[in-house]
């Protein structure tokens, strides 16, 4: 475990200038709960980080941040899997490129997501027809009062659209320390979205997956290390099939998905595009030129010109097409996480 300086500049991909109480970056099960306890000894808030690409600080964060870096990579084999055991301070997307590289493809249309393993349990992070919740075969979790460990299953993890059970149950007083992951021997590509659908599905390789998904998100995501934001600012919103038949009705090119439950999945980015947003700016902070659902710092943005912006943006979605998007991005106050709905609303 080791303090860094309390700039919070260097640990969000938004840039946003920040400051906190403590920075430690803990690489251990055990530095990760003592850095906590100590927290609660000195009665702060603390706030446990990746690599901060899904957080907005709103201001200065009063308590210590804890940073996991708890690293490493095993892999066994069954008759037709292979099983991954990933520490949750690993880097989302270097592990895409490991897995190929070793020939354990399953996990290429989610190449580029940024941020680390143990956050994408959180959010059951998903693109371009996947999402986690399909490999997923665990997650190890710590309670950091008393270090406790337990492993809940896939099924116990109740993922959903962009939400599991640690947003709720396990959200204060635990943490991702590991997940395993099942990746199938008998490969089948996922081909649903963008230019992926024409790729020759009997004749694609992973990595021709991996190549066209890196090209399409590089070519509409601006690079955090360029220019500051937080990928995907919104949730693509999930509509009633009435809804959506009514949209399509007096908009007859939105797009939209047929989800599981009898729900459609409308494209957020294209609702803000419709209602000519591209470009438009508040303060330091602009809705991307080229993606519409990506909000970016301009150079000196604050976290409230941020806020701002997505409060504009979703009102005018809203009367609009009526339908009210909400962030995927975690808002982060003085005190520690807040709902970011009620802040924009």
């Amino acid at each position: 475990m080791s303090c860094q300086n309390h700039s919070l500049k260097p640990w969000n991909t938004f840039s946003l200038e920040a400051s906190a109480a403590g920075i430690c970056v803990a690489d251990s099960v055990e530095a990760l709960c003592r850095a906590w306890l100590q927290s609660q000894q000195r009665s702060e808030p603390v706030l446990l980080l990746g690599e901060g690409s899904n957080v907005l600080f709103l201001e200065d964060f009063q308590g210590q941040v804890i940073v996991n870096r708890i690293m490493g990579i095993e892999v066994t084999e069954s008759s037709d899997a292979w099983h991954l055991h990933v520490g949750s301070g690993e880097n989302w997307h270097a592990l895409v490129q490991s897995t190929l590289r070793d020939g354990y493809p399953g996990l290429e249309n989610l190449a580029m997501i940024p941020g680390c393993a143990g956050s994408a349990p959180i959010q059951n992070i998903g693109a371009y027809g996947v999402e986690l919740e399909k490999v997923c075969e665990y997650v190890d979790i710590v309670r950091l009062a008393d270090g406790s460990r337990q492993r809940l299953s896939a099924e116990e993890c109740r993922f959903a659209y962009r939400d599991s059970v640690f947003k709720h149950q396990y959200r204060e007083g635990y943490a991702l320390i590991a997940l395993g992951l099942r990746l199938n021997k008998i490969w089948q590509p996922v081909l649903t979205y963008g230019e992926l659908r024409e790729l020759d599905r009997d004749r694609v390789t992973p990595q021709q997956v991996f190549e066209t998904v890196c090209r399409m998100r590089s070519s509409k995501l601006p690079d955090p290390a360029v220019t500051g934001n937080a990928g995907s600012f919104f949730k693509n919103p999930l509509v009633s099939a009435e809804m959506a038949r009514q949209l399509k009705e007096q908009y007859d090119t939105i797009p939209f998905y047929p989800q599981e439950n009898g729900e459609m999945k409308l494209a957020a980015g294209w609702l803000i595009d419709r209602c000519n947003l591209k470009g438009f700016r508040m303060g330091g902070a602009a809705v991307h030129q080229q993606q519409a659902l990506v909000l970016i710092n301009t150079g000196n943005a604050t976290g409230q010109d941020v806020v701002a912006l997505a409060r504009e943006v979703r009102q005018r979605v809203g009367k609009k097409f009526n339908v009210w998007l909400e962030p995927e991005v975690r808002f982060i106050s003085a005190q520690g996480e807040t709902d970011a709905v009620e802040v924009i609303a």
